[in-house]
Order: structure tokens, then C-alpha cells, then sequence
């Protein structure tokens, strides 16, 4: 029988409402502290997921610097709790300072003991997914990353990742399909690392970034005095991937004419160097990947359909990193701390106000774009903690008036939260109300409110 109660730290200085406080959440193991420094005393001792803080504590029990100072020090001591603030004193100014600061949520008083309670029950299954997310990224520090180097938390990406395990002992043709940025090159070398021919070599070439005139001797090779330039017998990349894989990136970028020759050597497994009509056979695995409509370009007439069954024959679909709740902060933690040990030590890791712009934005860019913001702010950073402004992400999440209004973040908070349940409980209505810590008829009115499907 299980008898653990997570640990809620509860920061009044009211007698009165101590004592509701303390028997109000029979699901907690419930702690008291009346000012800050027992606060902080019982942050050290019993680190709480949760803290429920009033801002007006002594000596400024009618004010909130006080209040406001505890909240610096929970941020700096340990920022991954979930500090619940409360106030009636200046409400909009204390919510929105507070949030700034690192401030999970804020609740205006006087309280109501069950709206609190829900709000605390939120918080604890956040730190609970953010704590399983953190784990994993420890884990993948140590060598144990899903599919080779693979940092992620999401359960959209270990599904990908958990696809390619299962095909890479198959000598299929893959086609990895997803925006730009969102580490397509990354899973073909997991792939090849999978593999049997891991031995072999994993030869990388990007068919948008190669001049027309020039792919196929890239692809193909040529021999001495082909062309004006040919001054020696080239390999392509096919016959340098022997025994290995051969990854195509940008592939809807191979011209027409070219085309033909890929799918002759799909088929027969055997090469042409330009300026010779010797047949080379080859052993080499294709992986590709492209970000364009491939059935679009076949409608269109601009890639073949032959090929693309040729090189098809497993296709994976690569989520955007918008679309994988939880990894934007542990791919940012990671690149921070590969970027600091080799730029610039001094910098530790990231302010409140970093974390949470990180993962308030949407991320065009996907990966990359998160890698380059996160080098930069490394680079450009003077103190210990890179901040928002330093990632130029600076109240970018406050561009749209909407996103002032608290309940509007607090609504984004519980989608995101409960996109991340169902898909770990993988659409299961009762296991995920039981993950969330609610009723199913709770989950139901959530799912409606939100337009949320299962």
C-alpha cells in the first residue's frame, strides 16, 4: 500500500488561515511557514514541487516586497517549483510581476479553498511531466538517448524514434518527412547507427544545396577528362556510402533527368560514373528526406512516381518542435551547456524569464532556430543566467494582448498538459484523468472546453 503524499509548501502568516490551510488538502503532506526565513528553511529541508506563497508577509505584511523577495529566493534556490502566488493587494501588477519573476501561477485573494486546491493539483502534475522530461535528459547525458543522440521527453518523438529502431535492421528505403530544422539529418544518422551497416559509412549530401550541373557527378562520380575540370577519377557519394547509407536530404530537389538514373540504381543496385559505361555495383542503403509535397510535385508533374515508391517504402513523419511538448526547454538546457563549455563558462544556465519565453514560443524555426538562439545568447551573455532578452525572446509572449489575461495562459497551460496525458496514456479517457489527478466527467467538460480530442 502506498502511503507517499507529495509535499506542499504553504507560506501564510495568518494563524487562522494556517490552520484552514493545513487539513484543507488531505492529498498533500502540508507544511507551514510564517515568513521567510522559515520559508526558506523548509524549501532546503523538504523541497516541495509545490509552494503556495503570500506576497504580504512580515516585516511588510501590507505590502508585497517581502513577498516578492521569497519568490526571488525559491527561483534562485530551486526553479523548477511551482510557486502558487497570492494577493489582494494591487492584482494585476502583483500577477503580472509575479509571472515575470517565475511565478507558476497567481491567485488573487480572499482564497477559496477548493479553486486553490485545483490550481495546486495542476502544478504538481506539471512538475511531475517536467520532472519525467528532466530525467530523460539525464539519462541521455549518460548515453542512454533515445535512437543514438536523440534528446527529447515528448512521447510524438520517441514514437518516431521508436519507428526507425524497429525498421533499421531492414534494408527498406526511408523517407523521414518534416519542416526544416526539426533534425531530419539527426534521425538518419540514428538510423545508420541502428543498423547493421553501422560499421559502414553514413554519407550525407543536401540536393538543394548542389548546383544542377554538378549533382550528378556529386551522386554518381565521374571518370579523368569527363568534363573540362574532370582531372581525376571521382567516386560519388553512392559508392562512398558502400556498406553504409547514403542520406539524401532535400530529394524532391533532384531534377527530372536525374531522377531516371536514382531510380535505375534503386532498382539495380548498380552505378554509372559520368564518362564511362562501366557498371559498378554498390551496396548502399538510401535514407531521404525533404520537407516538400512530394504527391504534390508527382500531381505536378516534377518528381516521378516510380521513385517515390522506390524510396518510400517506409515513410516517418517528423512532428515540428511546437508539436513535442517539454523538449524546447530540454533541448535548450542541453545546447546551453555544450555552447557554455566551449564559449563561455561563466554562463550557468537559464533566469526564470528564458524557461518560461522558451516555452511560450512557437519555434518557426524549429531546432535550429532554437540551437542559434541559444549559441548566441552564450556568447553575447555578461552574467551567470542567460535571460529572455539575451535569447531576443523578450515579451515576444506578450505581443498579443490576449496573453495579459491570466486566464488565458493559465487555458494554455491545461491544453498543453493534457495533450501531453493523453498522449502518454495514449488516448486512454481513464488513465489519463487518473495521470491528471481528476475525474473522467472533469476531463470530458476539459476536453469540450478546449476542443481537445482523445
Amino acid at each position: 500500500m502506498n502511503d507517499y503524499k507529495p509535499k506542499l509548501l504553504i507560506v501564510e502568516d495568518d494563524p487562522g488561515l494556517q490552520a484552514q490551510l493545513k487539513w484543507a488538502y488531505p492529498d498533500f503532506s502540508v507544511i507551514i511557514a510564517g515568513d521567510r526565513a522559515s520559508a526558506l528553511a523548509a524549501l532546503r529541508a523538504e523541497m516541495p514541487p509545490v509552494v503556495t506563497l503570500d506576497l504580504g508577509l512580515p516585516p511588510d505584511p501590507d505590502g508585497t516586497s517581502e513577498g516578492f523577495a521569497v519568490l526571488d529566493e525559491i527561483m534562485a534556490l530551486k526553479p523548477d517549483t511551482k510557486v502558487i502566488v497570492a494577493s489582494g493587494h494591487g492584482a494585476r501588477e502583483s500577477a503580472l510581476q509575479a509571472i515575470a519573476r517565475g511565478a507558476y501561477d497567481f491567485y488573487q485573494k480572499p482564497v477559496d479553498i477548493e479553486t486553490l486546491g485545483l490550481i495546486v493539483q495542476r502544478a504538481y502534475r506539471l512538475h511531475q511531466i517536467e520532472a519525467e522530461n528532466r530525467q530523460l535528459a539525464s539519462k541521455s547525458d549518460h548515453g542512454n538517448q533515445v535512437l543514438g543522440r536523440l534528446i527529447t521527453g515528448a512521447p510524438e518523438m520517441v514514437k518516431v524514434a521508436r519507428t526507425i529502431e524497429r525498421v533499421a535492421n531492414t534494408n527498406v528505403s526511408v523517407m523521414l518527412l518534416g519542416a526544416s530544422g526539426t533534425g531530419k539529418e539527426l534521425l538518419a544518422r540514428g538510423l545508420h547507427e541502428a543498423s547493421d551497416r553501422a560499421g559502414g559509412a553514413f554519407v550525407a549530401i543536401n540536393c538543394a544545396a548542389i548546383p544542377e550541373n554538378l549533382l550528378e557527378s556529386e551522386l554518381f562520380g565521374h571518370e579523368k577528362g569527363a568534363f573540362t575540370g574532370a582531372v581525376k577519377t571521382t567516386e560519388g557519394k553512392i559508392e562512398q556510402a558502400q556498406g553504409g547509407t547514403l542520406f539524401l536530404d532535400e530529394v524532391g530537389d533532384i531534377p527530372l533527368p536525374l531522377q531516371v538514373k536514382l531510380l535505375r540504381f534503386l532498382q539495380e543496385r548498380v552505378i554509372e560514373r559520368i564518362g564511362s559505361r562501366k557498371s559498378i555495383p554498390v551496396d548502399t542503403r538510401i535514407v531521404c528526406a525533404t520537407h516538400q509535397d512530394l504527391e504534390a510535385m508527382i500531381a505536378a508533374g516534377s518528381f516521378r512516381e516510380d521513385l517515390f515508391y522506390r524510396l518510400a517504402e517506409i515513410v516517418v513523419k517528423i512532428p515540428s518542435l511546437a508539436e513535442r511538448p517539454g523538449d524546447a526547454g530540454l533541448l535548450a538546457k542541453a545546447f546551453l551547456a555544450r555552447f557554455a563549455r566551449e564559449m563561455n563558462p561563466q554562463v550557468k544556465g537559464f533566469a526564470a524569464d528564458a524557461l518560461a519565453a522558451i516555452d511560450a514560443w512557437h519555434w518557426p524555426g524549429n531546432v535550429r532556430e532554437l540551437e542559434n538562439r541559444v549559441k548566441r545568447a552564450v556568447i553575447m551573455s555578461e552574467g551567470k543566467l542567460v535571460g529572455a532578452a539575451d535569447l531576443d525572446l523578450a515579451d515576444k509572449e506578450l505581443e498579443d494582448d490576449d496573453v495579459l489575461n491570466l486566464k488565458s495562459a493559465r487555458e494554455e497551460t491545461d491544453r498543453r498538459v493534457i495533450r501531453h496525458a493523453l498522449a502518454r496514456c495514449e488516448g486512454n479517457i481513464s488513465n489519463t484523468a487518473k495521470l491528471l489527478g481528476i475525474s473522467r466527467p472533469t476531463l470530458y467538460d476539459l476536453l469540450k472546453q478546449y476542443d481537445l480530442h482523445a
